[in-house]
C-alpha cells in the first residue's frame, strides 16, 4: 500500500511510523507513506498556504491553488484510490471503513489546519471525508497517523499472527473479550477456569458470550447494525 499525506506539519507525522508495527510494515516494504509538505507549493516568498475567510469571521482557511497544485502534481505519478480529507465533520471512523481501505493500493491523504480547507477542494477532489471522532483537534496530522496505523496493521504479513486482526474488537461489530496471562492466580485474582481447561470449543463460546455481553453494556449501538 502505497500512502502520500499532505501537511503543512510533516515534522507532527515523522515520529508515528517509525516505531512498532508501522516500523515493522514499512522495512517490509509492505506500506510506504511519503509526506508532502505543502509550503513547497506556498505562494509569494512566504510561501503563503491560508488567508481570510471570504465574509469575515475568526480563523484562516488553507488556500484552493496551493493545494490543488499539490494534488494535481501527486496525480501525474499516481491514481489515487481514494482522496481523503481528515475533518471533523466526516463520517466517523470504523473498522469496516478500515477494512475496505486496506484493500486499496494508493491512498491521497489531506490535513486540515486552521477553519479548514477551502471548499472548491472538497468539492472536486475530495472522495471520502473521515472524522476520527467527534471533537475537534488542532489538525488533521494526528488524526492521518490514527488513519494509517488502522490500516497498516491489517495489510497482509504486517502482524506476526496473521488472524490477529481478524479478532480485533469492532471487527464483527462486537468489543473484544477480557483477556488474561500469567500468573493463574494473583492476589486472590483468579483467571477464569474456561481459558485453563484446554477446551477450545468451550473457550470460544465463552469469548463470543463476553464479547456480546461487553458490548450489550458499553457499546450497545453496535449491536444494532445486525438490524442494518
Amino acid at each position: 500500500m502505497h500512502i502520500d499525506i499532505i501537511t503543512v506539519h510533516p515534522e507532527l507525522l515523522a515520529g508515528p511510523f517509525d516505531h512498532s508495527i508501522m516500523k515493522r510494515a514499512r522495512d517490509k516494504g509492505l506500506l510506504e507513506v511519503n509526506l508532502i509538505d505543502l509550503r513547497h507549493y506556498g505562494q509569494g516568498k512566504h510561501l503563503q498556504v491560508d488567508d481570510y475567510q471570504f465574509g469575515g469571521g475568526a480563523g484562516m482557511v488553507m488556500m484552493v491553488e496551493p493545494l490543488v497544485n499539490c494534488i494535481e502534481a501527486l496525480q501525474k505519478n499516481r491514481r489515487y484510490d481514494e482522496v481523503i480529507y481528515l475533518t471533523p465533520d466526516g463520517q466517523r471512523l470504523e473498522q469496516r471503513t478500515c477494512n475496505r481501505l486496506s484493500m486499496k493500493e494508493n491512498l491521497l491523504m489531506i490535513c486540515g489546519h486552521y477553519k479548514g480547507i477551502d471548499e472548491r477542494v472538497r468539492e472536486h477532489f475530495v472522495t471520502l471525508e473521515i472524522s476520527i471522532g467527534d471533537y475537534v483537534l488542532s489538525g488533521g496530522e494526528l488524526a492521518a497517523a490514527v488513519l494509517v496505523d488502522a490500516l497498516g496493521r491489517l495489510l497482509p504479513g504486517v502482524l506476526n499472527d496473521e488472524t490477529s486482526a481478524l479478532f480485533d474488537s469492532f471487527q464483527d461489530d462486537l468489543l473484544a473479550p477480557p483477556v488474561y496471562t500469567r500468573p493463574a492466580e494473583y492476589r486472590g485474582w483468579k483467571v477464569p477456569d474456561v481459558l485453563l481447561g484446554g477446551n477450545f470449543a468451550q473457550i470460544e463460546a465463552w469469548r463470543h458470550e463476553q464479547a456480546l455481553d461487553r458490548t450489550r453494556k458499553r457499546r450497545p449501538d453496535l449491536l444494532s447494525h445486525d438490524d442494518e
